[in-house]
């Protein structure tokens, strides 16, 4: 009888720690399940928004021109793109002017109502994607050379083709996407 209870109770042991060990396998796999989520979304508005880049410079807020791609060394990108529905047919152009940029480890969407802005066109936001690490954008031209900084003046002859995002997200390390222009083959 006493062995009988000493086998049992350590079938309990290990049923007890085997369950402790599945529910936490299984709070792992709820966690990364949700930021992968998290990661496809952000990995859709960028893809959208490159596939549907048009070549429309814009007026700033101070009345400079602005290029219709400009990339920078801080791994903000900006570009105008077309496609952007209008189901309640307020007074707005189909072209949307969009920014990407890493605030606070956040990589954040922007985009503005106007096209050619002015003092007081407003800057809209959307958080796509928490605890980035670190993220690069590069302009990939038609010899397959890469670009971080697409600002004028560029060099002559080069035609993009291609947008590179490099970015760090825990737990995943590194990732690499790349969306190749509309028309570009």
């Amino acid at each position: 009888m006493v062995v009988a209870l000493a086998v049992f109770a350590v079938i309990g042991v290990i049923s007890a720690q085997l369950v402790n060990r599945v529910v936490d396998h299984q709070s792992v796999l709820s966690e990364r399940g949700a930021r992968l989520i998290e990661v496809q979304r952000a990995m859709h508005f960028m893809k959208r928004d490159v596939m549907q880049m048009v070549a429309r410079s814009i007026k700033d807020e101070f009345g400079d021109n602005r290029d219709a791609l400009l990339i920078d060394n801080d791994g903000i990108i900006e570009f105008t793109r077309s496609g952007w529905r209008n189901p309640l047919r307020q007074p707005r152009a189909n072209l949307q002017r969009v920014a990407y940029a890493v605030e606070d480890d956040t990589l954040k969407r922007f985009y503005w109502n106007v096209l050619d802005r002015d003092q007081d066109s407003r800057r809209f936001e959307q958080t796509l994607l928490t605890d980035v690490r670190d993220v690069e954008f590069l302009l990939v031209d038609d010899t397959g050379n890469t670009h971080g900084f697409w600002l004028p003046p560029k060099p002559p002859g080069v035609q993009p083709r291609a947008i590179l995002l490099r970015m760090e997200l825990p737990p995943y390390g590194f990732i690499e996407r790349i969306w190749e222009f509309p028309g570009a083959s």
